[in-house]
């Protein structure tokens, strides 16, 4: 009998993963990664969990145990805090500091899920290792899940080929209802937990509190883009992203204003008035760290550069040092240095690069 891994983070989603593999056949073993403690990780600020009788983490690990429990499956504990901080973390807050737009998710998966999870599962005697990731493998291609609106492929993008070697994706086929359904006819506690958001491990924070915690508040000035007028100050610039129209912290003016650019070395916050406003939008970026799972290497494909944002028809420049001008015709709403640029193939996801520059009419803009 062939043994697989399963990655159980105490969700819905990896308990439903794991059934259905024991109902193909498997031999399944659980594994619960612990990549976050508060304590040591100074992560006092922002945080709502600090008086709960138990730690978000460790109810996630006794909610693993009891589907574990009812499915008949051992689950086995590995701790990986160091190293998410060391990864992980450190990247999130050096990119924050740099101005840009950081996704941990990516370098999670590449780093802890996809790497020392695989390496901790292997010693266990894994053939396979599987999470519950809406995602497929379909031959050597990692394609998009059936479930478009839980498809996670963009979270996987910077994973190398060799990553998803031997990996399991079950949920690749079904839809986040039929998980649910499965979920409460099992009669598993996880059946109706609510799905994890925030920050990848940490879970829901007050932001710029818990940003607090590691990088200290930089107030500036909030300056009018076009009159070049002060109109505000803001609170740091890692408390503001590109596109961003809430809590910016102007008075008094009705008319919506929009987060266009920083300025890192004078401290300075850009904003623009009006949705349709030339400042958000650009025609091109410039793409780094660019990875590539499918050894296809096409000039016109499609880019998603945000995690919940719309396909985009793109075509491909490649340049030396690994790098790729990403130009789309149609012009496209606040693309962010920092940010994932995904790119797809149809069903096929490609791989990724990290938003380094953006263009507009063959200019790099200077506020970004």
């Amino acid at each position: 009998m062939e043994k697989v891994v399963v990655g159980m983070s105490g969700g819905v989603d990896s308990s439903v993963a794991a059934y259905l593999l024991q109902k193909k056949g498997y031999e399944v073993i659980g594994l619960f990664m612990r990549n976050w403690d508060s304590t040591i990780n100074n992560d006092m600020l922002g945080n709502p969990n600090l008086d709960a009788p138990i730690c978000p983490q460790e109810q996630d690990y006794n909610d693993a145990l009891a589907v574990c429990k009812k499915l008949n499956i051992p689950l086995y504990r590995v701790d990986f805090v160091k190293e998410y901080w060391e990864y992980v973390f450190k990247y999130f807050l050096d990119e924050l500091e740099k101005g840009r737009t950081p996704n941990p998710d990516l370098m999670c998966n590449k780093y802890i899920k996809f790497d020392l999870f695989i390496k901790e599962a292997l010693n266990l005697g894994a053939d396979y290792i599987a999470t519950g990731h809406y995602a497929k493998i379909v031959g050597n291609r990692l394609c998009r899940a059936t479930d478009l609106n839980k498809d996670q492929t963009y979270f996987l993008a910077q994973l190398a080929p060799d990553q998803l070697k031997n990996i399991l994706f079950p949920l690749g086929e079904i839809t986040k209802p039929e998980v649910r359904k499965i979920a409460d006819e099992l009669g598993l506690v996880t059946a109706k937990k609510k799905d994890s958001t925030g920050i990848c491990f940490i879970g829901e924070r007050n932001y710029q509190k818990f940003i607090s915690n590691y990088l200290k508040p930089n107030p500036g000035k909030i300056i009018d883009i076009e009159t070049n007028e002060v109109i505000g100050e803001h609170t740091g610039l890692m408390n503001y992203t590109i596109g961003q129209r809430r809590n910016v912290g102007i008075s008094g003016n009705q008319k919506r204003h929009f987060v266009v650019g920083k300025n890192v070395k004078d401290n300075i916050l850009y904003v623009a008035f009006g949705d349709d406003n030339e400042y958000l939008y650009s025609d091109a970026c410039l793409i780094d760290q660019v990875n590539f799972i499918s050894p296809t290497r096409p000039v016109f494909c499609s880019a998603k550069f945000r995690y919940r944002g719309p396909d985009v028809e793109v075509i491909l420049e490649y340049l030396e040092n690994n790098e790729i001008l990403v130009k789309y015709p149609s012009k496209v709403k606040a693309v962010t240095p920092g940010q994932a640029c995904v790119l797809y193939l149809g069903e096929q996801c490609l791989g990724s690069g990290i938003i380094k520059e953006i263009y507009k009419n063959n200019q790099k803009l200077e506020y970004l």
